[in-house]
């Protein structure tokens, strides 16, 4: 078999294995019912396109609202870029990056490799507020997002958020493909919106999970440049970017990460290789920002990828992810991890985000507490209560 088909079936493998998400388990299965099976259901606001109206987001329809930005915004393979949001009812604002897998080279991008979300499909809960789980469930008195606004943007663009080129992967080959790795331009249009509607909020909280969470950290710092009147927290879940030594040779170009890469303290895009220098640099350029991160010891679908990359095992990946913790500590006072037992994907968009619990330290009390400003520590669980990997 031809070495890259090979290579093409692995990786499906994966994706199938993390398919919850077109990628990875970052929210759930995405409905393909579109905007019109969105509009009008229990639990949606309605559709809106173009740019933002005048008024604050508390004029919208209660429930979720699809917002169609138009413009240069686009989907991987063309398709209609949206993004959901939902009014509350305090001057505080969630804007979350969608996870759903990525791509850097003919491989990964090739379409039937399925490993990324290629289209900007509403979840389950944006029609049918029964099916709101984790953070999205804001009937819940212990969701600390209860009341707030939540903008969701949505992914589709296999370049987690960061990307702003058009590439041609395998020309003349049969995986060629062509990728609109927009998801910088994507996630401008939204931020955009979002400073309009809700333009002076007490606290915004940037997050996502899986490459949500890259998304998170890459745009915190633009939120924080932009909202100076607002306290700003960043929590990216289950997004260690544990990675080979030369994925960010490849990734990195293909994306053109560095045309809107955040202006931080020591931190060069041009020389950008790895994700504790982001973080660090978060840490230099604004030491009072809460910055934070959420994995289990032996994430599976983290060590899918890595290993799809060529790394060896969850055992490598763990110790790995470890060693970057460590590092991004020593460089950032601000910054704080917790680490969970166990091997799964994700926190905020299952309800164990209420139940998970670390030496008497439950994860939704701990982000409570840096919400309200007061001290947290790094919650650790103990090499011997970590678990272990997922039996294969």
């Amino acid at each position: 078999m031809d070495k890259r088909l090979a290579s093409l079936a692995v990786l499906s493998l994966v994706a199938a294995s993390a398919s919850a998400c077109g990628g990875d388990d970052s929210g759930g299965s995405s409905s393909s019912g579109g905007a019109a099976g969105a509009a009008g259901a229990a639990g949606s606001g309605g559709v809106l396109n173009g740019p933002p109206a005048e008024g604050p987001i508390t004029e919208l329809p209660q429930g979720w609202n699809e917002i169609a930005p138009g413009g240069s915004t686009t989907c991987a393979r063309g398709d209609k870029y949206r993004f959901w949001v939902r009014p509350g009812k305090v001057n505080r604002v969630v804007v979350e990056f969608r996870g759903g897998g990525a791509c850097w080279n003919a491989v990964t991008c090739f379409a039937e490799a399925n490993l990324f979300e290629e289209t900007a499909s509403p979840e389950p809960w944006v029609s049918d507020d029964s099916k709101a789980v984790g953070i999205y469930d804001h009937s819940r008195d212990d969701n600390p997002f209860k009341d707030w606004h939540h903008v969701y943007v949505s992914y589709c663009t296999g370049d987690v958020h960061w990307g702003d080129a058009k590439q041609v992967y395998g020309a003349g080959t049969a995986l060629e493909s062509t990728v609109e790795h927009r998801g910088a331009v994507n996630a401008q249009a939204a931020l955009d919106w979002v400073y309009t509607k809700v333009p002076n909020p007490d606290k915004a909280f940037v997050t996502g999970c899986s490459a949500g969470g890259y998304g998170a950290v890459y745009w915190t710092g633009h939120v924080r440049d932009h909202y100076t009147g607002a306290k700003v927290y960043h929590f990216s879940d289950s997004s260690a970017g544990i990675i080979t030594d030369d994925f960010f040779q490849q990734s990195f170009p293909a994306w053109n990460a560095k045309a809107n890469f955040p202006k931080l303290d020591g931190v060069d895009p041009t020389t950008f290789k790895t994700l504790p220098e982001l973080y660090i640099g978060i840490g230099k350029t604004f030491p009072e920002m809460f910055s934070s991160q959420f994995n289990t010891a032996f994430d599976a679908t983290q060590t899918k990828y890595f290993v799809a990359m060529g790394g060896k095992d969850a055992n490598e990946w763990s110790q790995k992810m470890q060693g970057n913790l460590d590092q991004i500590k020593a460089g950032s006072s601000a910054f704080r991890s917790y680490l969970a037992p166990g091997y799964d994907h994700c926190v905020i968009d299952k309800d164990t985000f209420y139940s998970v619990e670390v030496g008497g330290t439950k994860l939704v009390d701990w982000l409570g507490d840096a919400l309200a400003d007061k001290p947290v520590a790094e919650v650790t669980c103990k090499s011997s209560d970590c678990g272990s990997p997922k039996p294969q």
